[in-house]
């Protein structure tokens, strides 16, 4: 079955002005999704790493990518096409509490390679 990499983004404020049943059913959908075997967790502080031209190692504390929202979470769920992949997403905490969810597909690949 495909695997998609799912990044919710949103903030406090949108998911406190998000009536609480809809909040409390997009918790419930991510506990369903959890028994299923998706694997899921809160996005902690990120640092980049970069080693260009193998030559060493530098980090910079914080994301590379800027957005109105911060990322809230990530996931890693199966389904059967992106489609249905959006309709899980779709049922999520950041999507209906005012954030956005992105949905990647995972694609097997070689090691090296732009993709890696």
């Amino acid at each position: 079955m495909p695997t998609f990499i799912t990044i919710g983004y949103g903030d406090q404020d949108g998911y406190d002005r998000t009536d609480p049943g809809v909040r409390d059913q997009a918790h419930a959908h991510d506990d369903q999704l959890l028994a299923a075997g998706a694997r899921m967790g809160i996005a902690g502080t990120p640092v980049q790493v970069r080693n260009h031209d193998a030559a060493g190692t530098e980090t910079r504390p914080g994301p590379f990518l800027r957005s109105a929202l911060p990322v809230a979470g990530f996931a890693v769920i199966e389904a059967d096409s992106i489609e249905a992949a959006v309709a899980i997403a779709a049922r999520t905490p950041c999507a209906v509490a005012q954030g956005v969810v992105e949905v990647w597909p995972l694609h097997d690949g070689p090691a090296g390679g732009a993709d890696a």
